[in-house]
């Protein structure tokens, strides 16, 4: 009974975190989402902090500030006092404090230099929104070719080599964001890597040669195959849990055998074209 009780209350809040990444911009007070969770308001600000381990308004405060934190890296022509505006904030002075205070840098020189780092390690504890559902279908991938920007090194940094690839992209017309298909292919597993030896292709679709070029960027192959896929909902900085349940759960009672080529993602909706919580990402087991 006690489990079905918690199992309950985070669903609650579970819609609560959905319905905050959806509605940034809209009122996103303790009553108003006490409202959303179905909980009385004298009690809601409780069972939210005991269950994500952050207070209601602290967590909505660093929700629009990391939203902000990719406008800024990835909107170089948007002015920040935009940025500040549409994070809630009156001016830009209260804006840089509070993003400072979140972050450890102010807003424009997280716009020169961003350190993701600080974002990965501030949402690593809290509850996640969303559950795949463990329903994986079947499917043939078909060989596809792929533009690649090689990441070495701790996950809390991905972001940079992301960037770096965006570049890329934009410097010429090899992969165009618009017409290509962006893939993860994830070798290792953060959880159980050393940092310094973590390995992740940062992959878009091309249909013809990648050229030499200083970013980096070199031409790898998906392979054709088998694949169980199964889609992944909301912040990617939580896509493990996914992946542990493919394994974990799904694996072992499906009678079916892993292919020699590691887990891989497309991703199908991605910040900043939509707001965390509305991210899709399609989650590829390839089998034999």
């Amino acid at each position: 009974m006690v489990d079905s009780n918690r199992e309950f209350y985070e669903r609650r809040i579970a819609l609560v975190l959905s319905h905050i990444g959806s509605h940034l911009e809209e009122d996103l007070s303790v009553e108003r989402l006490s409202q959303v969770a179905g909980f009385s308001k004298f009690h809601f600000h409780r069972q939210f902090k005991n269950l994500t381990g952050i207070s209601v308004a602290r967590f909505v405060a660093l929700m629009r500030l990391k939203r902000a934190s990719f406008q800024l890296a990835f909107e170089p022509d948007r002015p920040i006092i935009d940025v500040a505006f549409d994070a809630g904030f009156e001016t830009p002075e209260s804006f840089a404090r509070a993003f400072r205070n979140a972050q450890g840098q102010s807003p424009s020189q997280f716009r020169t230099a961003p350190e993701w780092e600080h974002w990965v390690e501030i949402f690593r504890t809290h509850l996640e929104t969303h559950q795949a559902t463990m329903t994986p279908k079947i499917i043939e991938f078909p060989s596809t070719r792929v533009a690649v920007l090689e990441h070495r090194g701790p996950v809390e940094q991905l972001m940079k080599s992301v960037q770096r690839f965006i570049e890329w992209r934009k410097s010429c017309a090899v992969s165009p964001v618009l017409e290509s298909q962006t893939y993860g292919i994830a070798y290792d597993d953060p959880s159980t890597t050393e940092p310094h030896a973590f390995r992740f292709d940062i992959c878009g679709s091309t249909l013809v040669d990648v050229p030499a070029n200083e970013f980096g960027v070199i031409e790898k192959l998906i392979p054709s195959g088998r694949c169980a896929v199964v889609r992944h909902l909301g912040s990617t900085d939580m896509i493990g849990k996914t992946v542990h349940s493919l394994y974990a759960e799904w694996l072992p009672s499906s009678g079916e055998e892993l292919r020699d080529f590691p887990c891989f993602f497309h991703y199908i909706e991605r910040m900043p074209t939509v707001s965390e919580h509305e991210q899709v990402t399609d989650v590829y087991l390839p089998l034999c």
